[in-house]
C-alpha cells in the first residue's frame, strides 16, 4: 500500500512514518507547509505529489482542507481526515467531495475511544434520568477546545437521550441549578498529556464513569493506517470510526 502523508512533520506525521516502515506500508511522500528531513521526500503542496498513491492520511490542519479535497477528487483517491475544527462550510464541502470518492473522516482514530462511543450511547440510552457530562485531557499544545473526541462522544450520549440535550460547554460564575437537558464539556490542557475523555453519568445516589486514557500517539498511528487499509476497498461515501468497529465486530 502507498500513501501520501500530509502534515507529515508534525507530531502525529512523524508517528505515522515511524509505524508506517515497521508495517512495511509505503509512504510515498509528504505533504507539508514546513518541509522536514524524513526518508521519503516531502513538499509544501499536494501539486507535487504522485497521483497513483493508494489513499491520502490528513493530519494537518483544516486550513488545506481545499486543496486536499482538490487532489483526491481529481484522482480519485480515498482520503482519511484526522483534523479537528472543521467548519461548518468544511463539512458541506467533505460531504460533496464523498459522492465522488470514500472519505473517512473521525475526531479520533483509536479503537478504544469508537467503543467508549459505542458504550456510552447505551449507557445513555439506560440512564435517561442521569446528567451526563465530559471532561477532556490534553497537551499544553493543543489548539482546539473541546476535542473533536469529546464532541464525538457528546454526539453519541445524545443518540442515547433520544437526541433530547444540548451541549453546555464549561461553566463559569453563578449559572443556577444544572438543566437536566445539559451535557456538560469540560477541557482541561496541560503537559504532555496525549489525551484522556471520561463520560460522567451522576444519578441519585449513584453515578457512573466511561474512561479512556491514551498513553501514546501510536494508537492513533495505528488507527490511521488500520483505516486507510480498509478505507481503499469501500464505494464512495463518508465513513467514520464507527464504520470501521462495524467491520471489526462482523468479523
Amino acid at each position: 500500500m502507498k500513501i501520501i502523508l500530509k502534515g507529515a512533520c508534525g507530531r502525529m506525521g512523524k508517528t505515522v512514518a515511524e509505524l508506517a516502515q515497521e508495517r512495511s506500508v509505503e509512504i510515498a511522500c509528504g505533504i507539508d507547509l514546513h518541509p522536514c528531513p524524513m526518508p521519503f521526500p516531502v513538499y509544501a503542496s499536494l501539486a507535487d505529489a504522485p497521483t497513483d498513491a493508494d489513499a491520502v492520511i490528513d493530519f494537518s490542519s483544516p486550513n488545506g482542507l481545499t486543496e486536499t479535497l482538490a487532489y483526491c477528487t481529481q484522482n480519485r483517491t480515498p482520503l482519511l481526515l484526522a483534523a479537528t475544527g472543521y467548519t461548518e462550510e468544511d463539512i458541506r464541502a467533505i460531504e460533496k467531495s464523498a459522492r465522488i470518492i470514500p472519505v473517512f473522516k473521525t475526531g479520533n482514530l483509536s479503537v478504544g475511544v469508537c467503543l467508549l462511543q459505542l458504550l456510552a450511547k447505551k449507557a445513555a440510552f439506560v440512564l435517561r434520568d442521569f446528567d451526563a457530562e465530559i471532561i477532556e485531557k490534553h497537551h499544553n499544545k493543543k489548539k482546539d477546545a473541546p476535542s473533536g473526541t469529546a464532541l464525538m462522544l457528546a454526539e453519541s450520549v445524545n443518540e442515547g437521550f433520544g437526541n433530547s440535550k444540548r451541549a453546555m460547554f464549561g461553566r463559569h460564575g453563578i449559572v443556577g441549578e444544572r438543566d437536566k437537558n445539559e451535557i456538560g464539556i469540560h477541557a482541561v490542557r496541560g503537559g504532555t498529556i496525549v489525551g484522556e475523555h471520561e463520560v460522567i453519568f451522576a444519578g441519585d445516589d449513584e453515578i457512573l464513569t466511561l474512561s479512556h486514557s491514551a498513553r501514546s500517539r501510536r494508537i492513533f498511528a495505528t488507527g490511521a493506517l488500520q483505516s486507510a487499509v480498509w478505507l481503499t476497498s469501500q464505494r464512495a461515501g463518508l465513513y467514520n470510526m464507527n464504520h470501521l468497529l462495524e467491520g471489526i465486530l462482523g468479523d
